[in-house]
């Protein structure tokens, strides 16, 4: 395994040629896996270490990972360190009259817990920027945006994946979906973590997380842009579009254009 999660060593019962998928260009190698859904005692026991009941879906299993092969730095994406970042004092649920309505029915589907559910962010919303090692070089910030136009050149696709992490459907009352994507072209990569949750009458929320990495120089910029907006803001914007507003509200690629941003930050290594 090439990464220990945060005391979770994902255990797959494939070997991991078969399960993974990977890619080594200019001294970057890129791991991806997508295994099933985790069984009842993995998730057992990712309930005892997180602490919090992990959402309905857990790919447990799966990560997506970039690692620099000469100087051993790498970024992991996946489920457990994700879902350890989200609250866990309940601080931050949504303080409205319909969450708290929400937050009831949710509850009730873990009645037969013996042990007493702690409260916490039942939307499972996480500012998870991916895990790096401890001996990793650090990112510091920068005010250096990641280079779109380059990302806009019709350059070649040498490798591309889309991996879930985890999905709840929030009591039917909405969705909250953790995934990442990454594409990796002949002179640079780039990685979208994103989380995308709808809560029905209450709020819309997207939080992506952006690795861009220039393999000639070295250069990673890490970009982190949380957007959230009003539920009822956006279905009135989207009635304006005369298209399937239901369809429209399960796409988050959409919902950024709507959404404003209410925190950015940008980071930056060079690995030499």
């Amino acid at each position: 395994m090439t990464s220990n999660f945060n005391g979770m060593v994902p255990k797959s019962p494939l070997a991991s040629s078969e399960a993974d998928a990977s890619v080594t260009q200019k001294g970057f190698r890129v791991i991806t896996r997508k295994l099933p859904i985790l069984k009842a005692g993995p998730i057992e026991e990712m309930n005892k270490k997180l602490g919090i009941t992990p959402p309905e879906m857990i790919f447990g299993d799966n990560f997506m990972q970039i690692e620099h092969l000469e100087s051993g730095w790498k970024i992991d994406f996946n489920a457990f360190d994700a879902l350890d970042c989200v609250d866990k004092t309940g601080e931050a649920m949504l303080k409205v009259s319909y969450s708290r309505e929400w937050q009831q029915n949710r509850s009730k589907q873990f009645e037969d817990i013996k042990e007493v559910v702690k409260p916490f962010d039942w939307s499972y919303s996480t500012d998870y920027k991916g895990t790096t090692t401890p001996a990793s070089l650090p990112f510091t910030p920068t005010d250096k945006p990641i280079p779109l136009a380059l990302l806009k050149r019709p350059d070649p696709i040498l490798f591309f994946d889309d991996v879930l992490l985890y999905e709840d459907e929030l009591a039917d009352n909405g969705i909250a979906m953790l995934s990442c994507k990454i594409r990796v072209m002949p002179a640079r990569l780039l990685l979208l973590c994103r989380f995308f949750m709808r809560l029905d009458d209450v709020i819309f929320r997207i939080r992506d997380t952006r690795v861009y990495v220039e393999f000639a120089t070295g250069e990673v910029i890490r970009e982190y842009t949380a957007r959230e907006e009003k539920f009822s803001v956006v279905k009135e914007e989207l009635a304006k579009t005369r298209e399937d507003v239901p369809a429209l509200m399960r796409d988050p690629n959409r919902l950024t254009e709507l959404l404003p941003v209410v925190e950015k930050g940008l980071e930056r290594l060079v690995l030499k």
